[in-house]
């Protein structure tokens, strides 16, 4: 008997440790469950905080977006416009490039002429020589005249001996002289608004140039041109005929960006 009571005691009390191991583990993964479900801070209101900046960066992120969306959206159209309008310059004349000539003309010259010249150059049969002068208005009322500056030889020392020159050190002082005598002749007034517009492009080259190597105020260029034609090949320096040399002034222009 005495065992019989005693087996049955040890029984009940493995089944109490058990009951009482159950309760305890239940007791932690609630407490664990409650833990996971606080925010890590441990600052009450940190989530409400988290959440009350969120429509602000969302906000801001949105208009970055509009913003670049916009700035693409000017870039294709610039690019859109930029190629339809030099398609119609460099296409056959027809309806539409006839309509919208001033449009068309105001956005391609001076900076984006096109021509076919790639494919058959036209070379340059005579040298030219662009000078250029200001002159200066003093506060006590004399005027002061520079000197001549030869423009042509500046371009034509940058391109000797450099083996990639730039195009435009070869050609925007010469193109621009060449497209002003194919606009204006031998008279120096300005029949057109194409013809002014050369007449303004070349001008403003001429003071930029003039300025850039002397440092002396000025409000008034002008220029001169000496054309010497170029003598056939292959004829001899003594046999050649003598050639006139043309001597082209200018009038006097006006430039206030490089006044005092």
């Amino acid at each position: 008997m005495p065992s019989v009571v005693f087996a049955t005691a040890a029984l009940n009390a493995r089944v109490g440790m058990r009951r009482t191991g159950w309760a305890v583990s239940g007791r932690m993964q609630a407490v664990d469950t409650e833990e996971a479900q606080q925010p890590e801070s441990g600052v009450p209101g940190a989530c409400i905080k988290g959440e009350g900046a969120s429509p602000k960066r969302e906000k801001a992120a949105r208009a970055l977006n509009k913003g670049l969306f916009t700035v693409v959206l000017m870039c294709l159209v610039t690019a859109l416009t930029h190629v339809i309008m030099v398609f119609l310059h460099v296409a056959p004349a027809n309806p539409v490039s006839k309509r919208y000539s001033p449009q068309v003309n105001a956005w391609v010259y001076p900076l984006f002429e096109q021509n076919w010249r790639l494919f058959a150059p036209d070379p340059d049969s005579a040298n030219r020589q662009i000078l250029a002068r200001t002159s200066h208005t003093a506060p006590d009322g004399s005027v002061r005249v520079s000197d001549w500056f030869d423009l042509a030889a500046v371009d034509s020392s940058a391109v000797e001996h450099n083996v990639f020159p730039s195009h435009t050190t070869q050609n925007l002082l010469r193109r621009a002289w060449t497209t002003y005598v194919e606009l204006h002749g031998g008279d120096d007034a300005a029949n057109s608004e194409r013809a002014v517009m050369l007449q303004q492009y070349l001008r403003n080259i001429a003071a930029d140039r003039f300025a850039h190597h002397n440092s002396d105020p000025f409000e008034f260029i002008q220029l001169r041109v000496l054309t010497l034609p170029i003598a056939a090949p292959g004829t001899a320096a003594s046999k050649r005929p003598p050639v006139p040399v043309e001597n082209r002034l200018l009038p006097w222009w006006k430039v206030t960006p490089h006044g005092i």
